[in-house]
């Protein structure tokens, strides 16, 4: 029985494709779309094409295990035939894939464009923290040459050392070296509120933001600024800070930031832009308040020294009077930030209050001192992860001013003396008695100031009246603690000295 079985072989044709001659063998098992599929493979088309097979004399065939074969031969061969639709759709076909192939190249030349981009800002950031640093250092080696000639000081306990007047203040850097950061509309939304978190911005992001305020509000078309001018004020006024624990460039970021915030929230551009001033009325304010307020005083000299150099004065394009009535509202508002003044401040906004006119410059210069006093002390107003680490800067700086005071001989305030001031009693006092009752008197001409800006400090004087009420119930723990300790002692000391009497008597 196996002997009489024969052996089977599969069934071979040869393709004619373009005058290349392709062999192909299938099994007589297979069916027609198999075969198709096998033809579509061996001439390089998709395999759910339609084809059609042909004999050298136009003759179509079936295409099926029961073909006839052909032999080796071009005269023998069949042929494919493609309809012009089915060509076309195969040629569509390869073009999609080859489109295809260059989008993934194009996806992943972004990508690369895209990481390369990420890894050179980290590396500029990376150079600005080498920067600081040195710049720390540098601050640090001047800070022990004053302590070392501290006898020749004066007795000034000043924030920043008071200038040559023939030193050119100048940035460290030029632009090139300052990017400019394209905004996103969710910061750009997040610069209008007060809850903007000012911790999470890198130095040339703040000078970024800055830009955007100064062009936002109109200043640089109001005031002709040449914008690459503009950059060069703020990298200027950011290399001249210095890095105190509280009063550095970030707190004048903060206040600004604060400041834009409110011109928002109460819609002041619609309010006030339309004030006409009078320049002498403004320079009889500069000899009344420049024989005062020392610090802030330094403070204007240090803007108006920046702003003399020409490549730095964003003011260059606008008229000396023009000039002249500027000058003097920033000498006005800088002094008017010195708390010496809080009270005298507060009681005249507070008098004008009830009849508020726009139209009178008295009112509004009143207003616009209120205002930056406000932005200025206005930490707690943002949320508490934001604000509580400002109290922390502050009293650090306080705190090493009053220990230099101290290795002095200087008096010092009380509270500033780490032995006698704590986070809760520090703020307690200021939000009651400062911050509250200057946000309630803004709320009576701007309601919409209460949910934003007042509620936010009511919540912190709440805040800090339980962690005092938490400190005082751990100091009286403490003293019970000693006091218990100390009359066991007592009571032991007295325990052996009966024994010791009661030891001699009896050896006696």
């Amino acid at each position: 029985m196996g002997s009489g079985s024969s052996t089977y072989r599969p069934k071979c044709i040869y393709l004619d494709i373009d005058g290349r001659i392709q062999k192909v063998a299938f099994s007589k098992y297979c069916n027609s779309r198999d075969i198709v599929e096998l033809f579509c493979t061996a001439t390089g088309l998709p395999r759910n094409t339609t084809i059609s097979l042909l004999t050298v004399d136009n003759c179509m065939v079936s295409i099926d295990p029961t073909m006839p074969s052909v032999s080796l031969s071009i005269l023998s061969s069949y042929f494919i035939f493609l309809e012009k639709e089915e060509l076309f759709q195969s040629v569509l076909t390869q073009v999609a894939e080859q489109f295809s192939r260059l989008f993934k190249i194009n996806e992943l030349k972004t990508e690369v464009a895209n990481h390369l981009a990420m890894l050179e800002k980290k590396v500029e950031l990376e150079g600005l923290k080498v920067v600081e640093i040195e710049k720390c250092k540098s601050d640090i080696k001047k800070m022990r040459e004053e302590m070392a000639a501290r006898s020749t000081r004066t007795n000034c306990p000043c924030k920043y050392s008071f200038l040559d007047e023939n030193k050119k203040l100048t940035p460290q850097r030029d632009i090139p070296s300052y990017p400019k950061y394209m905004l996103s509309q969710e910061t750009i939304e997040a610069l209008r509120k007060p809850t903007f978190d000012v911790w999470l911005w890198e130095p040339n992001e703040m000078l970024s933001c800055l830009e955007h305020m100064y062009h936002d509000l109109g200043l640089v078309k109001d005031f002709n600024i040449n914008p690459i001018t503009l950059k060069r004020w703020l990298l200027c006024i950011h290399d001249n800070y210095r890095n105190n624990p509280f009063h550095n460039f970030r707190h004048c970021f903060c206040v600004t930031q604060m400041m834009y915030s409110m011109i928002s929230l109460c819609n002041l551009q619609v309010q006030i832009s339309s004030m006409n001033y009078q320049i002498n009325a403004r320079t009889e304010l500069a000899v009344r308040y420049n024989d005062i307020s020392p610090l802030e005083n330094h403070h204007c000299a240090v803007a108006f020294q920046i702003i003399a150099q020409p490549e730095c004065n964003i003011f260059s394009n606008v008229n000396q009077e023009q000039f002249k009535w500027i000058r003097q509202g920033i000498i006005t508002l800088i002094l008017a930030t010195d708390m010496a003044r809080h009270a005298e401040i507060l009681d005249s906004f507070k008098e004008k209050i009830n009849n508020f006119d726009y139209s009178n410059e008295d009112h509004v210069t009143c207003l616009k001192m209120v205002l930056i006093k406000c932005c200025d002390i206005s930490n707690e107003v943002r949320p508490m992860e934001v604000a509580e680490p400002w109290v922390d800067c502050l009293l650090e700086e306080y705190f090493m001013q009053s220990d230099r005071e101290k290795s002095e001989g200087l008096p010092v305030a009380p509270f500033m003396d780490r032995d006698k001031v704590t986070k809760p009693t520090a703020q307690i006092g200021f939000l009651k008695f400062v911050l509250i009752p200057m946000f309630e008197t803004v709320t009576k001409l701007f309601p919409e100031v209460e949910e934003v800006m007042l509620q936010p400090l009511w919540e912190s004087r709440d805040r800090y009246e339980e962690l005092k009420q938490l400190e005082e119930a751990m100091k009286d723990m403490q003293k019970k603690s000693e006091s218990l300790t100390m009359e066991s002692t007592k009571n032991h000391k007295v325990s052996l000295f009966f024994k010791n009497c009661f030891k001699v008597d009896t050896w006696t």
